[in-house]
């Protein structure tokens, strides 16, 4: 196993963390704003109020990209998986 390999193989790692992490980070990010948006403009200042529309919108967000969040992983570990003779020989 040359470093290069090593290298390429943490790089795929971390590309495909980001993009199974992208859409709960993303729907995270913006209810939170929508929600902050809210508060300043009602003056309500609670900070249990941001927890549950973040928490049911990362759930819904699961739900409908969870079949291709899935599919991205299990093809990355399959495509690892068949690289493992090339890698070692």
């Amino acid at each position: 196993m040359t470093p290069t390999t090593v290298i390429d193989i943490g790089r795929q790692a971390l590309e495909i963390t980001l993009l199974v992490s992208a859409p709960l980070f993303i729907a995270a990010l913006v209810t939170g704003l929508l929600v902050s948006i809210f508060q300043a403009a009602t003056q309500i200042n609670e900070a249990t109020l941001s927890f549950v529309p973040k928490l049911l919108m990362i759930f819904v967000t699961l739900i409908a990209a969870g079949p291709w969040m899935l599919t991205l992983l299990t093809d990355y570990m399959r495509r690892l998986l068949e690289s493992i003779p090339s890698i070692i020989g």
